[in-house]
């Protein structure tokens, strides 16, 4: 087998590449396998995945430990969970590049990253390029990304800290990329306990006069800051509330701000592979409330933005007549 020019992929940028990947994520057909390690935990997923006919249909399914699948059509997405087990199947679908935030589009990222070229190889027989996007501050991370050649598809990535430890692994074992997948692979077969979600990507405009997000104002609440380049995107809405998500065109985190029950929830911060939990009880007109910032941000980072969040009037007097 001939081995591939260099030079051909040489004269196409970082830049270009990235901006196939944000089409690709979700207008390439294919089917496959892939294996996401985050901390200590590793899965294997079955994806099935097309563009038919100006919507996204996708199917997941576990491959190990418990069972369950998540199907999602357009912007509603149904989440079967096993009817054994602790495990919900929302907490081990990749980030990045798979978060629903970036569900759109991929936005420009050379202002947070620098993006650069670093070869080419084979991943599950398809011939990709390497591009590493390397973070420019404190507040993100860094990623390394591999994309198939001819669609720009991504088949592998890592995320990585600034020492260049890999915090999360995402590769594809098995992939078939194809003109068309039937009808059929897009039921729902499993057995469990099913959760409807409609994604919701109104009010996702930040408040120009003063940088907070109208769409978590919506909400009853406020950030008084998050890192630069996290604008609002579309969030999964469940629930007694709905999560505001931001993202900077790669990377994405949520916060939730509900009143506080009865059950005292542990506060601080645990980082499983990239992604950070931070919870923190605050009180405002004498009324307590959980926030919770869940997503691809340092610790640090996280804690400052929930440490941002800000009630509004309204939502406290909410919180009394409860």
């Amino acid at each position: 087998m001939a081995t591939p020019a260099y030079g051909v992929t040489e004269e196409k940028t970082a830049a270009y590449w990235l901006e196939r990947l944000g089409p690709a994520l979700n207008m390439t057909t294919y089917r496959g396998v892939f294996v996401y390690a985050r901390g200590s935990s590793v899965h294997s997923m079955q994806i099935a995945h097309r563009y038919h006919k100006g919507v996204v249909e996708e199917r997941l399914v576990l491959q190990d430990g418990a069972s369950g699948e998540i199907v999602r059509r357009g912007m509603n997405v149904v989440c079967v969970l096993p009817e054994q087990g602790k495990m919900q199947l929302e907490q081990i679908i990749p980030s990045g590049p798979f978060a629903e935030a970036l569900a759109s589009q991929l936005v420009p990222v050379s202002r947070w990253y620098r993006a650069e070229l670093q070869g080419e190889g084979r991943i599950a027989g398809y011939d990709v390029v390497i591009v590493a996007l390397t973070a420019k501050d404190q507040h993100r991370y860094s990623h390394r990304l591999w994309l198939e050649k001819s669609t720009g598809l991504l088949v592998k990535s890592h995320v990585r800290a600034a020492g260049g430890e890999v915090l999360e692994h995402f590769q594809f074992t098995n992939l078939e990329i194809t003109d068309a997948i039937p009808d059929n692979e897009f039921e729902i077969r499993s057995e469990g306990r099913e959760i409807s979600r409609t994604l919701n990507g109104e009010g996702a405009q930040a408040d120009s006069q003063n940088g907070f997000s109208s769409a978590s104002r919506k909400q009853g609440w406020h950030l008084g800051w998050r890192p630069d380049g996290f604008e609002p995107a579309a969030a999964p809405s469940s629930g007694k509330g709905q999560a505001v998500a931001f993202s900077d065109g790669l990377a994405a985190f949520s916060v939730f701000v509900e009143p506080a029950g009865t059950v005292h929830m542990p506060t601080g911060a645990s980082r499983i592979g990239a992604t950070t939990i931070y919870m923190r009880h605050m009180q405002s007109e004498n009324n307590a409330f959980l926030v919770t910032v869940v997503g691809e941000l340092p610790p640090a980072s996280a804690r400052q933005v929930a440490d941002s969040v800000q009630i509004d009037e309204a939502f406290v007097l909410g919180a009394s007549d409860q």
